[in-house]
C-alpha cells in the first residue's frame, strides 16, 4: 500500500507538534517559566498560565509606569503630601496613588484618591509613599 506525500506530511508535523508539547511540559522554562512560578500542564494547554503570565506583567508596567510619574512629579515639584492620583490611567486597568507609609487619615480623603478606582472605571491600582516606592499593587 503507497501513503500520499500529504499523509506523510501530516504525520511528521503531528510527530513535530507531539515532540514539542512533551518538551514544553517537561522543561516549562524553554518558554519563559520559571522554577518559582511553575504551571500544570493544564494551565499551559487551556491558556491559564498565560492570563496569569500577562496580569503579572501587567501589575510591573503599572508599577514603573506609576514610580516613572512619581519621579516627574518630584521633578516637577509637585507637592505630593498629600498623597494626590498621580493619574487614572497609569497603563489600560491601573490606577496610579500616592499614599503615606503607614497611611494617614489624609489617605483617605477621596479628593487625594483617584477618582477612576473609586467610581470602579479601573479595578487595579499602584499605590507609592512619598519616597517613590511601592506600598501595595492590587
Amino acid at each position: 500500500m503507497r501513503m500520499s506525500k500529504g499523509i506523510i506530511i501530516v504525520i511528521i508535523i503531528m510527530i513535530a507538534v507531539g515532540v514539542g508539547v512533551y518538551w514544553v511540559l517537561q522543561r516549562p522554562e524553554s518558554i519563559g517559566i520559571n522554577n518559582d512560578n511553575t504551571f500544570s500542564a493544564g494551565e499551559i494547554v487551556t491558556g491559564a498560565a498565560d492570563l496569569q503570565i500577562k496580569a503579572q506583567a501587567d501589575k510591573d508596567l503599572a508599577i514603573v509606569k506609576a514610580q516613572e510619574l512619581w519621579r516627574k512629579a518630584l521633578l516637577e515639584g509637585t507637592d505630593l503630601s498629600a498623597g494626590p492620583c498621580l493619574t487614572n490611567q497609569a497603563i489600560p486597568d491601573w490606577v496610579a496613588d500616592v499614599a503615606h507609609n503607614p497611611r494617614q487619615a489624609i489617605d483617605d480623603d477621596p479628593a487625594n484618591q483617584c477618582s477612576a478606582y473609586r467610581d470602579g472605571t479601573v479595578r487595579h491600582f499602584v499605590e507609592i509613599d512619598l519616597a517613590g516606592n511601592v506600598i501595595r499593587a492590587e
